[in-house]
C-alpha cells in the first residue's frame, strides 16, 4: 500500500522532450529511478538552503492532472497560484532507462511544490517509488547548474515582476486593452464550457480574483497545445506577450470545441432516429417475449411468404420475388432500403395475378333493360354495348374492345362506363387523366427514386383485387407532356391488345397481362388525342340530349335523385313536367344535363328550408277547440301514438287548413322558379331581337360542349376600304371573312348591291367591320363561311334576315358551299334556341340520320350546294340578283 505524505518545499521543473509545466498547473509524477527517488527523499523532506534547488525534468512518464477548483498560496513567494486542466490520464513511470538518456536542458522552468506525496514498495525488488503531485508556482531562470551529484540541483532567479513593477504595467493602455480582449475571450470560453462541466461556476470566481496575467497561464494550462507552443509561453516573461499568446490559443480552443460540436450534434441528428428506431424495436421484442407473443418481424416476413405463394405469380414473377425476398431476410429493419423492400414485396403479394370477377350470365335482355333504366337515349352507344355481350357469349375468350366516348360534359360518359361494369357483372376502377404530364403516372417510377410508387394502372388493379375489371381512363384527351415524358405515348402500349399482355410497370419491373381488361375512355374533344392512341380507340360519339330527352331524364332519374340527396321525397315537393321544361327552356341551355341538375337542386334546397322551419313550429289549439279527456286515450296520448283534437262544427275550414298546411307538399309553380332560380337566363325572343337590323345572321358551330348558336355582325363606316375582324378569332376564321368579303365584292353588281354604271366598289370610301359577340370565348374554324356572308349582303343590301333561320357551311372563292362536321350538335343546338329553320350544305344531308326524328319533325332543314342557294333560304322571299354566277 501507498502511504501519503504531505510535504511543503518546491523542486524545480524543467521542460523536457514534449511537456512544459506553467505556473497554475498540476502535474502528478511516479518516481521509481534512483535520481528521482533521491531527490524526493531530500529535496522534498527539507527546505531548500542557499538559493539552490533540486531539479527535474519533465518526460512523457509526467502527465498534468485536474484538481478539481484547487486554489493554493506559495507561503515563501508570496504568490497566488492556480490549476485548471481537463483531464486526468493514467500516471507513469519515470524508470531508470529513460533517465539514462542524454538531457537537454532548458535555461528556464518554473518553481513546483508538492501537494501530495504517497511512497510505495514495488515486490518483489523491494525498491521504493514515490508519487508525488505538484503544482506549478512561478517562473525562473537557471544562473548555476549542478549535475555531479545524486541528482541535480541549480541556482535560480526569478523571474517573475515585482508588485511595484506590476502596478506599472497595470497603467499601460496596451495591457488594459489587451487584459479586456483576454476576458471577454476567457468568459465566452467559459460560458460554452458551463454546460459540459460543473467546475465552470468557480471559473468564473477565478476570472474576477486573479490577477490576469497569471489567468494566463491558468487557461492555457487547461487544454492541449503543441510543445513549441507550450514553451512559448514558458518563456513568455513579459505579460502583454502573455496575454497576447494566451488570447490567441484560448480563442483557437474555442473554435476548436465550437466545430467539434457542430460535428457532434449532426452526426447525433443522423444517428438519433435510428438508434431511438432500435431501441424501440429491441424494447418490443422484450415486451413481446415477456407476454409469450411471438408475432415478431420475423413472422411477419414469414407471413408475407406464405401470402406471396397465395398469390399465383407466374413462374418467372415467382422466381424474382423470391430472390428479392432472400435480400429481405438478411436485412434489419432499421436499415434504410428495409421499407422499400416489404412495400414491394407487398405490392407483388397483393397484386390480382390469377384472380379474376365472376361474370354474370350472359342475358342481352336483362341486360338490355339494366341499360334502358341507367339511361334514357343513347340508343347507339346500348347498342354497340348489347354487341359486345352477344360476341362475349359465342366467344368468352374474345379480345375486349376500347370504346371511347366523346362527347360534351354532362351528357354520361362516366356513368356509361359503370354500367357496362354493371351489366358484365365486373368491378369498375376509374382513372382520372386529367392534366396528367408525367410518364411515370401510367407506367410509374422506377424504385430507384425516393418515394417511387407504381403507375395508375397498376395501383388501380390492387385496389380493385381483380384482373379483369372494366377501367375507365377519363378526360384521356387532357393529357398533356413536357420533360418528364408522353403519358400519351406510354398509353399506345396499354391500350393496344397485341402489348398489354405484357405490361411493364417501372416499379413493378416485372410484365402483367393487361389482356383481360376492358378500357372504356371518355372525351370532350377527339381533336387533341394523338392519332396513334385515337386509332387503337373505337370513337362513339355522344353529341347530347333534346329537350324531351332532358325531360326524361329529368323525370325519371334526376329528380328522385335530388330529393334523396336532400333528405326529401314527394310528399314534400313536386316538380310537375311543365315547370321542368320551363327550366329547360328558360334557365339551361347545354348539351349534359348538369345544370338542369343544379337548378333542380336549388329548388330542393328551399323546400329543404320550408320543412326544417315547419318541424320545428308547434300549431296551438284554436281558442274554440276542445279537448276529449279519456283515460284511454290519455295513455295512448302518452305514448305518442295519436295526436287528436275536437273541432266544433261552426269552426271556419279555412283555419282547418291553415293549421294542417304543414302536411301539404310544395308544388314547384312559375312564380317559385323567378323567386328561387332568379329572372330567366334566355327567352324566343333573343334570336329575333339581335337580328332586327340588317348586317346580322345566325351561324351555328360546334364546341367541347356541344352545338352552340353564333351571331355575326357586321357594319360599315367611313374608311379607306379596310376589313377589320373583332372577336378573338382564329387564323381560319379570319381567312373566311376575307373570301366571304371578296366573293361579295366580285359579285355586288349582281347581287344589286352596287349599281352597274359605279363599278361595283362596295368599299369606296369606307370600312367594313365584323364582330363575333362574346369577345372574351376563342373562336375558329371554316364553318362560319356561309354566315359571313349572309351578314355581308345583309348589310349592304340593307335586308334583314330571317330570324327564325340558322345556317352552317364551309365556302370557296368561287361559292361552293362544302361540308362540315358536328351537324347533329349543331342541329340540336338550333332546336335548343328555338329555331325553325337550317341551311346546311347539301353533301352533310347524310348525316341527318343520327339527329332525332323528334327534332327533324319540328324544323325545317334546308339544303344549298352554292352560296346563291344560302342566300335564296336566308332572306324573306329570296335575295335577288340579276344573273346567275357561273364558274
Amino acid at each position: 500500500m501507498a502511504e501519503p505524505v504531505e510535504l511543503p518545499n518546491r523542486i524545480g521543473i524543467l521542460p523536457f522532450r514534449n511537456k512544459v509545466l506553467l505556473p497554475g498547473a498540476i502535474i502528478r509524477i511516479r518516481c521509481t529511478s534512483p535520481s528521482s527517488v533521491k531527490l524526493v527523499e531530500q529535496e522534498l523532506w527539507q527546505r531548500e538552503e542557499k538559493g539552490m534547488i533540486g531539479i527535474l525534468p519533465v518526460r512523457d512518464a509526467a502527465e498534468t492532472v485536474s484538481a478539481g477548483s484547487m486554489l493554493t498560496q506559495g507561503a515563501d513567494l508570496g504568490d497566488k497560484s492556480s490549476k485548471n486542466q481537463t483531464g486526468i490520464p493514467a500516471s507513469h513511470k519515470l524508470d531508470g532507462k529513460s533517465q539514462q538518456e542524454p538531457i537537454h536542458w532548458h535555461t528556464r522552468g518554473v518553481a513546483a511544490r508538492a501537494l501530495h506525496l504517497s511512497r510505495g514498495v514495488e515486490k518483489p525488488s523491494g525498491r521504493v517509488t514515490y508519487t508525488v503531485i505538484l503544482e506549478g508556482l512561478c517562473r525562473f531562470s537557471i544562473m548555476e547548474l549542478n549535475t555531479k551529484g545524486a541528482y541535480s540541483t541549480a541556482r535560480i532567479s526569478p523571474l517573475d515582476m515585482t508588485k511595484a513593477e506590476m502596478e506599472r504595467v497595470e497603467q499601460d493602455p496596451d495591457f488594459i486593452a489587451l487584459s479586456r480582449q483576454f476576458k471577454a475571450t476567457a468568459m465566452e470560453l467559459i460560458s460554452v464550457l458551463e454546460q459540459k462541466q460543473k467546475t465552470v461556476g468557480r471559473t468564473k470566481v477565478l476570472l474576477e480574483t486573479v490577477p490576469l496575467h497569471k489567468l494566463a497561464d491558468f487557461f492555457v494550462a487547461s487544454f492541449e497545445i503543441s510543445f513549441e507552443e507550450q514553451l512559448s509561453m514558458l518563456d513568455s516573461v513579459d505579460v502583454k506577450v502573455r496575454l497576447s499568446k494566451a488570447t490567441e490559443l484560448v480563442d483557437r480552443h474555442l473554435q476548436s470545441i465550437r466545430v467539434a460540436e457542430k460535428i457532434t450534434k449532426k452526426v447525433e441528428g443522423q444517428l438519433s432516429k435510428s438508434q431511438k428506431e432500435y431501441l424501440l424495436r429491441q424494447q418490443m421484442r422484450a415486451i413481446k417475449e415477456e407476454l409469450g407473443d411471438n408475432d415478431d418481424e420475423d413472422d411477419d416476413v414469414a407471413g408475407l411468404e406464405r401470402k406471396m405463394q397465395a398469390a399465383g405469380m407466374p413462374p418467372n414473377v415467382w422466381k424474382h420475388a423470391q430472390r428479392e425476398l432472400r435480400r429481405l431476410k438478411k436485412m434489419q429493419p432499421q436499415q434504410p432500403g428495409y421499407n422499400s423492400s416489404r412495400v414491394y414485396l407487398e405490392l407483388l403479394a397483393d397484386l390480382p395475378w390469377q384472380t379474376t370477377s365472376e361474370e354474370l350470365e350472359f342475358d342481352l335482355k336483362a341486360a338490355k333493360e339494366r341499360l334502358d333504366s341507367d339511361h334514357f337515349g343513347l340508343e347507339k352507344v346500348k347498342q354497340r354495348i348489347i354487341e359486345y355481350l352477344a360476341v362475349r357469349k359465342l366467344k368468352p375468350d374474345a379480345r375486349g374492345p376500347v370504346l371511347c366516348f366523346v362527347g360534351p360534359p354532362g351528357v354520361g360518359k362516366t356513368s356509361l362506363a359503370s354500367s357496362i361494369a354493371a351489366a358484365l357483372g365486373r368491378k369498375f376502377v376509374r382513372i382520372s387523366l386529367g392534366g396528367v404530364k408525367d410518364e411515370a403516372d401510367i407506367r410509374g417510377h422506377r424504385r430507384t427514386y425516393i418515394g417511387s410508387m407504381p403507375g395508375r394502372l397498376i395501383d388501380g388493379l390492387k385496389k380493385v383485387s381483380v384482373r379483369n375489371p372494366v377501367m375507365l381512363l377519363d378526360e384521356i384527351d387532357k393529357t398533356g407532356s413536357d420533360v418528364r415524358g408522353d403519358p400519351a405515348s406510354a398509353l399506345l402500349e396499354v391500350l393496344d391488345p397485341e402489348q398489354n399482355k405484357s405490361f411493364n410497370d417501372h416499379y413493378l419491373n416485372v410484365p402483367f397481362d393487361l389482356s383481360k381488361v376492358i378500357f372504356v375512355a371518355t372525351a370532350n374533344r377527339a381533336q387533341p388525342i394523338p392519332p396513334p392512341l385515337l386509332d387503337r380507340m373505337e370513337v362513339i360519339e355522344l353529341p347530347g340530349y333534346t329537350a324531351e330527352e332532358k325531360l326524361n331524364i329529368a323525370m325519371r332519374h334526376l329528380i328522385p335523385r335530388v330529393l334523396n340527396q336532400h333528405g326529401l321525397n314527394s310528399e314534400f315537393l313536386k316538380v310537375p313536367e311543365g315547370m321542368v321544361k320551363l327550366i329547360i327552356q328558360r334557365y339551361t341551355r347545354e348539351a349534359g344535363v348538369r345544370n338542369l341538375e343544379r337548378n333542380l337542386a336549388a329548388l330542393a334546397r328551399a323546400a329543404a328550408v320550408r320543412v326544417a322551419q315547419q318541424e320545428q313550429t308547434v300549431v296551438p289549439l284554436n281558442k274554440d277547440v276542445h279537448q276529449i279527456s279519456s283515460p284511454l286515450l290519455e295513455s295512448r296520448l302518452a305514448e305518442g301514438e295519436v295526436e287528436m283534437e275536437v273541432i266544433p262544427m261552426g269552426v271556419n275550414n279555412h283555419e282547418i287548413s291553415s293549421a294542417f298546411r304543414v302536411l301539404s307538399p310544395l308544388v314547384v309553380d312559375e312564380d317559385m322558379l323567378e323567386k328561387v332560380l332568379g329572372p330567366p337566363k334566355y327567352d324566343d325572343k333573343e334570336t329575333a331581337e339581335r337580328v332586327a337590323s340588317p348586317g346580322v345572321s345566325v351561324g351555328l358551330v360546334w364546341t367541347s360542349f356541344g352545338g352552340e348558336v353564333q351571331f355575326i355582325e357586321a357594319t360599315s363606316m367611313i374608311g379607306k376600304g379596310d376589313l377589320h375582324l373583332t372577336g378573338q378569332l382564329g387564323d381560319v376564321i379570319k381567312e373566311s371573312a376575307q373570301i366571304a368579303l371578296t366573293w361579295v365584292r366580285a359579285r355586288a353588281t349582281e347581287l344589286n348591291l352596287t349599281p352597274a354604271e359605279e363599278g361595283g366598289n362596295l368599299l369606296e370610301g369606307r370600312d367594313v367591320h365584323i364582330h363575333f359577340p362574346a369577345g372574351a370565348v376563342p373562336k375558329d374554324g371554316p364553318s362560319a363561311g356561309v354566315t359571313l356572308v349572309t351578314a355581308l349582303v345583309s348589310l349592304f343590301s340593307r335586308r334583314r334576315v330571317r330570324s327564325d333561320t340558322a345556317m352552317t357551311g364551309e365556302m370557296t372563292l368561287r361559292g361552293l358551299v362544302l361540308p362540315v362536321g358536328g351537324i347533329k350538335d349543331k342541329v340540336l343546338a338550333a332546336h335548343r334556341y328555338g329555331l325553325k329553320r337550317v341551311i346546311l350544305p347539301e353533301r352533310n344531308l347524310k348525316d341527318l340520320v343520327e339527329v332525332p326524328a323528334a327534332v327533324l319533325g319540328s324544323m325545317e332543314i334546308l339544303v344549298a350546294k352554292r352560296m346563291e342557294d344560302v342566300l335564296e333560304h336566308a332572306f324573306e322571299g329570296g335575295c335577288p340578283w340579276r344573273q346567275h354566277s357561273r364558274l
